[in-house]
């Protein structure tokens, strides 16, 4: 769907992308959630935590909260969640106190092993709508638009649709 805003070209390309990646993103987001979250009682937050944790190891709250592109409070309840469940444990830092140290316990490890490769399978069938070097195009700009995205934002680059448009 072509956006109808009536701005500059540059903001019209930009718009129609964006809406674009977004409804993309929402149906593939559609057909993998639900059933996780009805079959396994994992909720997407908690996907990412597990798989994060399984791929990079134990970490500071902090730094999972980065990873993930959430708040460190936002986090707070999905890590009190699993930990209730026994899915993974935090530990303050020994060297120093002021810092938690999340990681998957045995239970989060199995949980994570039970279900994964059925979520793994519906991404494959969900993604099967494009031919492999589609998805590989696919991945590379992702990461171009995710790194430039945060580097403006990092840098404060925050513009106004009247110093855009001039």
């Amino acid at each position: 769907m072509a956006t109808h805003y009536d701005g500059t070209e540059t903001e019209r390309l930009a718009l129609d992308a964006y809406i674009k990646l977004m409804r993309s993103s929402v149906a593939v987001n559609a057909r993998l959630f639900p059933p996780l979250q009805a079959e396994f009682g994992i909720t997407p937050s908690q996907l990412g935590v597990l798989e994060a944790l399984s791929h990079l190891g134990p970490m500071p709250h902090c730094a999972l909260a980065g990873k993930l592109l959430v708040s460190a409070s936002n986090l707070t309840t999905v890590l009190d969640n699993l930990e209730r469940d026994g899915l993974v444990k935090r530990e303050r830092d020994t060297a120093d106190r002021r810092v938690s140290i999340t990681s998957l316990t045995p239970a989060g490890e199995a949980r994570l092993a039970s279900f994964f490769p059925v979520h793994v399978g519906r991404l494959v069938e969900a993604m099967s709508g494009l031919e492999p070097d589609e998805q590989v195009a696919l991945g590379r700009l992702c990461r171009k638009l995710g790194r430039s995205a945060a580097d403006g934002a990092a840098a404060g680059d925050i513009r106004s649709a009247r110093s855009t448009r001039a």
